[in-house]
């Protein structure tokens, strides 16, 4: 997934009110950026880091940056939770994550029962239903979901349970923007039903697929499966 615009560099000064950032340029301008990203983003807040926006046009925005990164020892950490779906929907279409390849159909955003799924994909064979999950967190080589808890991850566990009982392929796929990890697993101790859903998903069939990503300010690469722990 590229950029679509250059990103501008600057410097954290601090997050609040959960979807705020006041950020420093480089020009020494201090700005308001949204940070798209509702949970805690422990293991990747840290005031004077680096970071870097997206500059927004939209005349319907009151602020005219979104949040996109930042560095934390030394490497890139994308915070921006849209940008998993669609690095998602653009891997799956090209057929780039092994093991969710080789489907004729893929659309974003369908919905089954109550739910509405980031990614659809079918073939004259099966039709499977994906939901994406950003992964941020870190705690010693582990990459945590969620930093907060989740009641609509819950519930996004329970329907992809659903899916498979109706015969048909159901994915979690974990987004994790950060390199200096080499596990994924619940976060237990933040969000223990989460955990105890994510394990009866996974014996009833729903298919885990932990994607690490290179973050660069230029694009969101994957770069490989990572193994996890239940």
């Amino acid at each position: 997934m590229k950029f679509e615009k250059e990103l501008i560099h600057g410097t954290l000064i601090k997050r609040y009110k959960r979807f705020l950032a006041d950020i420093e340029l480089d020009t020494g301008e201090i700005v308001v950026a949204h940070c798209t990203n509702s949970g805690s983003m422990k293991s990747c807040l840290e005031n004077e880091a680096e970071v870097y926006l997206t500059p927004v046009d939209d005349p319907k925005r009151k602020t005219k940056f979104t949040w996109e990164m930042i560095k934390i020892n030394g490497d890139w950490v994308g915070i921006n939770t849209g940008n998993p779906n669609k690095l998602a929907f653009e891997a799956i279409s090209a057929g780039q994550i092994p093991g969710i390849e080789e489907y004729t159909t893929v659309r974003r955003e369908v919905k089954f029962g109550d739910s509405r799924f980031d990614v659809f994909a079918e073939n004259k064979q099966e039709k499977c239903f994906v939901e994406v999950k950003n992964v941020s967190m870190k705690q010693n080589d582990y990459a945590l979901f969620p930093d907060a808890i989740t009641t609509r991850g819950q519930k996004h566990l329970k329907t992809l349970i659903e899916v498979k009982k109706q015969g048909m392929r159901a994915v979690m796929l974990y987004i994790i923007q950060r390199s200096d990890v080499e596990i994924f697993a619940p976060a237990k101790e933040i969000d223990p039903e989460y955990a105890v859903l994510l394990k009866e998903a996974f014996a009833a069939g729903v298919e885990i697929f932990p994607m690490q990503a290179k973050v660069t300010p230029h694009k969101i690469t994957l770069v490989k499966k990572l193994p996890f722990e239940l």
